[in-house]
């Protein structure tokens, strides 16, 4: 198995795609022809397995085990236009101790914030080894020029971004124009140099899961070192059927490639008991591989309250309540 590498160029990815496709020059017409050729969705058959997956009953040790394995896979996450200095400095030192009455607790994998908040988060985090993700490229609308995309990239990797999660364009995807959508990507992960790329479908705006199962493919194609389903803007974000489908592509991928890709659903992932069912996801679906921050990520803000308070619950044998835990 190879994961998935950083530091390539625009031009080392058309290369690998063109290989891939088996074609001497990367155009629209043979993406289209990759990218329709790939199997279409059982959107019957998807749903009922995402449904059915979800009524696993987990047991107490097991339960346990799920709590902290979610907990250290969330990108804790503020994308508010009211986001201050404090609030993130807040939300960083939530992070680092997310439940002083237990220094047993786990932390989240990273905290999320906009680029202008990247360096406050930066040291606010200190050695404590939680990465800082970035969105970028204009989030969420992902309206605007290339050179203010890769400017808003370059900017916050320069600030201290570990990660950039950044937003397709869903006019370009949507109209049939994957070129285009495939050289934004690839030039966002040249932009990014070491750090991790996340790429943003929005998939509730993608209207078919064989459009989901497109996009998929066409951002590993592309380079991203993690696939991602919402900006947590639009509704509806994050969904079962949509997250299976997704790591079904990336077990697909590293079938085809050799290569591993994450993958992070976004936006309305809110109990223990929904993370929980996205656990089951990954395990049923892409495998122990992927059952760790490195390679699945929950985009999440009021998340890590509930699971802290199940985590007490399970400890102490009483649900202890809102009070006991910090407000985001």
């Amino acid at each position: 198995m190879t994961v998935s590498t950083t530091t390539r160029s625009a031009q080392e990815l058309t290369a690998q795609a063109r290989e891939l496709l088996g074609v001497s020059r990367l155009t629209n017409h043979a993406l289209t022809s990759w990218l329709h050729g790939l199997s279409g969705v059982d959107q019957v058959g998807c749903e009922a397995r995402a449904a059915s997956l979800g009524t696993r009953s987990i047991k107490t040790t097991a339960k346990a085990w799920a709590i902290d394995t979610a907990i250290s896979m969330i990108d804790l996450t503020t994308l508010e236009g009211a986001d201050t200095v404090g609030k993130v400095r807040s939300l960083c030192a939530k992070a680092r101790v997310p439940d002083p009455l237990d220094p047993t607790t786990p932390s989240p994998a990273a905290v999320c914030v906009y680029g202008d908040m990247v360096a406050t988060a930066k040291q606010a985090l200190g050695d404590s080894g939680i990465h800082v993700a970035a969105v970028a490229t204009a989030f969420p609308s992902g309206r605007a020029s290339m050179d203010v995309k890769l400017a808003d990239t370059r900017a916050a990797v320069e600030a201290g971004a570990d990660e950039i999660d950044m937003v397709i364009d869903r006019g370009a995807f949507l109209s049939g124009d994957y070129l285009t959508v495939f050289s934004q990507i690839a030039e966002v992960r040249q932009a990014c140099g070491e750090a991790h790329l996340k790429v943003i479908m929005e998939t509730g705006e993608l209207v078919t899961y064989d459009n989901v199962r497109r996009a998929s493919y066409l951002s590993m194609l592309a380079g991203g070192d993690f696939i991602k389903t919402s900006t947590g803007k639009v509704s509806p974000a994050a969904t079962l059927p949509v997250t299976l489908l997704m790591l079904e592509a990336v077990r697909d991928w590293r079938e085809l490639t050799g290569v591993q890709v994450g993958v992070k659903p976004a936006g309305g992932i809110r109990t223990s008991k929904d993370a929980i069912k996205y656990l089951v996801l990954v395990n049923e679906i892409a495998g122990d591989d992927w059952m760790t921050p490195e390679w699945f990520r929950f985009g999440a803000s009021s998340l890590l309250n509930d699971l802290l308070l199940q985590r007490q619950k399970l400890a102490t044998g009483a649900y202890s309540g809102a009070d006991y835990v910090t407000l985001d």
